[in-house]
């Protein structure tokens, strides 16, 4: 394949395609699927994306149902659009097809991002945020410190019906985090509230806060975000 045919649609020999990682399409929709493709011509009008490996050797990174249902029905030939190899490519080439779910940096995500985000969780069948308030989940969610979060965990504080386990994991599938870097002094509570003993103590030590190894969280956050506490030095 030559630079020219990036974008092409052409008609492959089967052989030469992988599969990629497959579809998990049930067993019933490539076989009925298939069966009507062969009784409407063997003709496969929604095109298969593939990517070079080598010498007419390709590899499905979009539709994969498509090529699953053309396996299945026999065909020699297969109509493929030819895309480039990189994987940025294949990323949105299987979101394009419905094949993975885009995912939106929570660090930096508008509240209206935030808020379809969380109701596509909610709404999705068996969903583990079933009884999550929308409104009360995304406010919560919008107005807190997102900028800072290593991970979802402080969400579990924000008691917006989010808590630790299967509700909290199931953020992952469409949310990721960019985190900046925390600031050595902090003094927004709602800042320090989401912060670990561990962190905070850092902050403690750092700013010169004596007795700060064996207070609690709640005295911790009450001295942080008190202003111009001593300094170490």
């Amino acid at each position: 394949m030559s630079l020219s045919d990036v974008g092409n649609l052409m008609c492959l020999e089967i052989d030469s395609i992988n599969p990629g990682t497959g579809t998990d399409a049930p067993e019933f929709l490539i076989k009925a699927s298939a069966k009507a493709l062969n009784s409407s011509g063997g003709r496969n009008w929604v095109p298969v994306i593939v990517k070079e490996l080598g010498e007419d050797q390709y590899e499905v990174i979009g539709n994969s149902f498509i090529f699953a249902v053309v396996e299945e029905a026999g065909l020699e030939k297969v109509w493929c659009i030819i895309a480039d190899f990189s994987e940025h490519t294949s990323q949105i080439t299987k979101i394009l097809a419905g094949e993975s779910v885009p995912k939106i940096n929570l660090s930096t995500a508008t509240r209206d991002e935030i808020q379809s985000a969380l109701q596509y969780l909610i709404e999705k069948p068996n969903s583990e945020l079933k009884g999550v308030k929308l409104a009360i989940a995304t406010n919560r969610i919008d107005e807190a410190p997102r900028k800072y979060w290593k991970t979802f965990e402080p969400i579990t504080t924000l008691k917006c019906g989010i808590t630790k386990g299967n509700k909290l994991n199931a953020l992952k599938e469409v949310f990721y985090l960019s985190p900046q870097p925390m600031p050595d002094v902090i003094t927004e509570v709602a800042i320090l509230d989401t912060l670990t003993l561990t962190q905070l103590k850092d902050m403690a030590k750092k700013r010169g806060i004596p007795g700060y190894s064996k207070k609690k969280k709640p005295e911790l956050v009450d001295l942080l975000s008190q202003k111009n506490k001593p300094s170490s030095d």
